[in-house]
């Protein structure tokens, strides 16, 4: 395990390297950024000087008068120690501003994560025991409707028919006007309600995909020679699904398991921007539009990190819930 675990971890540092510098690469090139806004602003003013000298000034302020790889190189230098600059935007440290704003996301995510499983599991093993009957068919197309509609129609139509037409539930925000008035029970209990419609976005948007992967798996687990030995021994079939059938579905999940948490971070964008919800997602997408290169480094360093640790967690998981899988 420990030499398996150090051939991951010295494969994984190469993919960060790696995927960091096209990163960069790709910010460095974009066709706008905060240095030439700034450089905008600042030649309107009366009496300034002109736009070019700005620029110049600018781009050597932020280290943006070198090659790509230069750049990269002292981006790299700072980052091993921690250190991820000022972010151009926001103007406080990168790491304080991602502090702020990152428990936000977490809870959403975390409270997401519990309910679509909880959700998505049982439902996808119903679907599997009645297989072509009615409520195999309900579930299903559910499951489709919930992967095939895109983030943002979905947030819209929530916000219109449940905030605009029936106003049970906040249209954006985090919290309500009188949130500084609250107690710190009532402040927990006005974000958890303005959360609700995130939360319910992300879950019908995840929901479908583990539906879909569990009806599939187990019904090729029900169709096994050993489920049929274990009914044939007279064996309860709750003991049946639940003990021999399910820890076998679980295998395939697994893979699916991997890519939640990168991906649910990663489409968090949308869904706290379409809400207005001050998390990583929506504050990143304001640095990225902003042309803020610092806070743009650090997020899109940070889902590669959770992609890499979720890559590697999924391998060991594969040990955990098959036995027959072992490292060598």
């Amino acid at each position: 395990m420990s030499k398996f675990l150090i051939r991951r971890l010295s494969l994984a540092l190469l993919i960060f390297f790696m995927g960091v510098f096209v990163s960069y690469s790709v910010i460095r090139m974009m066709p706008s950024s905060y240095v030439e806004t700034k450089a905008r602003e600042l030649s309107a003013a009366p009496g300034s000087k002109p736009y070019e000298e700005w620029l110049e000034q600018l781009n050597k302020k932020y280290g943006l008068d070198t090659d790509i790889f230069t750049g990269y190189v002292r981006w790299l230098g700072g980052a091993v120690r921690l250190d991820f600059g000022d972010s151009w935007k926001y103007t406080i440290p990168v790491t304080e501003k991602f502090g702020q704003v990152i428990w936000y996301s977490f809870a959403m995510n975390l409270l997401t994560l519990f309910v679509q499983f909880a959700i998505g599991i049982p439902l996808g093993i119903l679907a599997a025991r009645k297989q072509y009957s009615k409520t195999d068919y309900a579930v299903t197309v559910f499951a489709l409707a919930c992967i095939s509609l895109p983030t943002f129609f979905m947030a819209m139509i929530f916000k219109y028919f449940i905030s605009i037409k029936l106003g049970w539930l906040p249209l954006y925000g985090l919290h309500s006007s009188t949130y500084g008035t609250l107690s710190t029970f009532g402040k927990i209990a006005d974000i958890a309600y303005h959360m609700i419609l995130p939360v319910l976005t992300l879950t019908l948007l995840s929901i479908g995909g583990i539906m879909r992967y569990t009806r599939t798996n187990m019904l090729e687990v029900l169709n096994s020679d050993y489920i049929r030995t274990a009914r044939a021994k007279g064996l309860p079939e709750k003991r049946v699904i639940n003990k021999h059938a399910f820890r076998n579905t679980l295998i395939p999940l697994v893979t699916l398991m991997s890519t939640l948490l990168p991906s649910m971070f990663g489409g968090a964008m949308i869904t706290e921007t379409m809400y207005q919800i001050p998390g990583i997602g929506y504050i990143s997408y304001q640095a990225i539009i902003a042309g803020d290169i610092p806070f743009s480094m650090f997020y899109l360093s940070f889902l590669l990190i959770l992609t890499l640790i979720s890559l590697i967690l999924a391998d060991i998981m594969y040990a955990v819930v098959d036995p027959r899988v072992r490292i060598n």
